[in-house]
């Protein structure tokens, strides 16, 4: 079956097509909601982190929330007998919550990430390490992300 369609039924096509995206977005957010506390929940298996041993390094106020950089560090001997096994990172307003997740042994000698991460706007960055022993601990700051670095 061949299918020829003339400049006016390519038109229509367009219009239908464009019309079809934009009325289907009736009523449904643009952006799937913040899924932070549901990647909290299952991360820790619900527990509740302890304000300890993260410390998370990044600035107040970002110019571009494009390309925010980052450190994160657990303090932890990083040994068999206690050492980080996983890092989440989350960013309370993003569409989706999950900035990274960092995997650790006791082989790399010490629990420390270097990065640079994306931010929809103004919220909440959250790390959270998981211990050998299974116990959470977090720290959490918030970043102001301002458009050309006016600070408004």
């Amino acid at each position: 079956m061949s299918l020829i369609v003339d400049r006016r039924g390519a038109l229509a096509l367009g219009l239908g097509a464009t019309a079809s995206v934009s009325l289907g977005g009736i009523g449904a957010p643009a952006f799937a909601a913040n899924d932070a506390n549901d990647v909290i929940q299952k991360f820790t298996s619900g527990k509740k982190p302890t304000e300890s041993l993260v410390k998370l390094d990044i600035p107040e106020i970002a110019e571009n929330g494009a390309t925010v950089p980052m450190t994160v560090s657990v303090e932890s001997p990083m040994t068999e007998q206690s050492y980080v096994k996983e890092l989440l990172v989350l960013a309370d307003e993003n569409p989706r919550a999950t900035v990274a997740t960092f995997r650790f042994s006791p082989l790399g000698g010490v629990a420390e990430v270097n990065t640079r991460i994306r931010l929809g706007g103004t919220q909440h960055v959250i790390a959270i390490a998981k211990m050998n022993d299974d116990s959470v601990h977090m720290a959490s700051k918030p970043i102001k992300v301002t458009v050309g670095g006016c600070g408004g």
